[in-house]
């Protein structure tokens, strides 16, 4: 037979087991960052629709907030990334730096990019310190631009 003593003791040890588990989960999933209302990130340059030479400067604008470099955590910054030929990922993950997410991590409002020949979309994304998208994210409709 077992006895109430070990039985309490496998409940609290399964209690403990599980916490950790929670508070672990808790810390692969960072907390997003607040965006104040009315925040928009927008294009100075190109606009929808414009045809551009293979190698540009995208202009970017900010509107109700600051922009600060990847990894300096302050509450309504952030900064640009540039989504080229691409969709935003999943809002609660790190945005991917990779040919078709550009990270502007050092705080630049601007870039120069090089495209080939043709068709192609642009979108503005703004990250938070971990280059996670704001709650709820920041970013620009999605332009289409014809390099000429």
């Amino acid at each position: 037979m077992i006895s109430r003593a070990r039985i309490a003791a496998a409940g609290l040890f399964a209690l403990m087991a599980w916490q950790g588990r929670a508070l672990e989960a808790s810390a692969q999933t960072p907390t997003r960052q607040a965006a104040p209302a009315g925040a928009q990130v927008y294009f100075h340059y190109p606009i929808d629709g414009l045809s551009v030479p293979e190698r540009f400067t995208v202009r970017i604008g900010l509107r109700g907030m600051g922009v600060a470099p990847a990894g300096i955590n302050h509450a309504r910054t952030g900064h640009h990334h540039l989504l080229i030929d691409t969709d935003p990922g999943p809002p609660d993950q790190p945005i991917p730096s990779d040919y078709n997410n550009i990270h502007l991590g050092n705080g630049q409002t601007e870039v120069v990019v090089t495209l080939p020949k043709g068709r192609h979309t642009l979108q503005l994304l703004l990250g938070d310190h971990t280059h996670t998208p704001h709650n709820p994210p920041v970013m620009s409709p999605k332009i289409t631009v014809n390099v000429r």
